[in-house]
């Protein structure tokens, strides 16, 4: 089913995006990949740049392609790009564009914690941008992912800043937990989730084998680093997080952290069938710095 498949990546310039463009590349799959910032190409690739995601000029260049894997998505709102606009109209966009081209299959990248029962702005937008892709029609998979890490993500790359200044905040008791994902884990199952039926009309979530608190995170990861780890409260980070736009964490940060979302790890297993990698393993080997 590889042989001569087309797909299209949309967000291509983000850290899931390159990670999994690169993997697909591999493995001989052709991309038209599209992102609003400029970015490297991989072989059998062709790049689109484009703002505001034009039919006109997106659509001619779209023919041929199987599959469409939408990982636009922001974690922190703007008075320029909000929720609504990213997470909703833009896939709203983006189904549009798969109809009018005959792509079959979309890939989507939501969030863990995401429900119908959310009164979490992002997780509600979320949950929105889901509904409109599965009353599509089109073939669709859902995954719901925790901390996608790797060495570049933007996770990693805040721990690694800490590091430098030499010391770490946790907001709070740091006792909540995190299930996170390795990105080449990340890469292969969506792979698998365009090339093998067993996943289609399926909402999954990307989650790792182990949970983790944030705080034994944070420590492994800094471990031999002579860094400090400075717990602050809750009610700074939540000020610092509404009054400076350069902190730290956004709001939303904070409340997917304090939520402490435990992902459904077996159930991936078993559709995946892939071997995972072990975060805890990674944190200990330094692959991660």
């Amino acid at each position: 089913m590889v042989k001569d498949m087309q797909v299209v990546v949309t967000g291509a310039s983000g850290f899931v995006a390159k990670n999994v463009r690169k993997y697909l590349s591999d493995n001989n799959v052709k991309l038209i990949s599209i992102s609003r910032k400029d970015f490297k190409k991989f072989k059998n690739e062709t790049k689109i740049i484009t703002k505001n995601y034009d039919e006109k000029t997106i659509l001619p260049k779209l023919k041929n392609s199987y599959a469409l894997i939408h990982l636009i998505g922001i974690g922190k709102q703007t008075v320029d790009n909000d929720y609504n606009l990213i997470h909703i109209e833009l896939t709203k966009k983006i189904i549009n564009l798969c109809k009018k081209s005959k792509i079959k299959k979309i890939v989507y990248t939501s969030g863990l914690g995401v429900s119908k029962n959310t009164t979490l702005g992002y997780f509600i937008s979320k949950y929105k941008a889901e509904r409109q892709i599965i009353d599509s029609k089109l073939d669709y998979t859902i995954f719901r992912p925790s901390y996608i890490v790797g060495k570049d993500d933007l996770f990693t790359k805040y721990l690694k800043k800490q590091i430098k200044i030499g010391q770490i905040q946790i907001p709070g008791s740091g006792n909540y937990s995190i299930q996170p994902i390795y990105i080449d884990d990340v890469s292969q199952i969506i792979f698998n989730a365009i090339t093998q039926n067993r996943f289609s009309k399926m909402i999954l979530d990307l989650v790792g084998s182990e949970s983790i608190t944030f705080e034994k995170y944070v420590k492994e990861f800094s471990s031999g680093k002579n860094t400090k780890i400075k717990k602050i409260s809750l009610e700074t980070a939540y000020h610092q997080a509404i009054s400076n736009p350069n902190s730290k964490f956004g709001v939303d940060d904070l409340n997917l952290l304090v939520g402490d979302f435990k992902g459904d790890y077996k159930k991936l297993k078993n559709i995946s069938e892939i071997k995972f990698s072990s975060i805890r393993k990674l944190l200990k080997s330094g692959s991660l710095l």
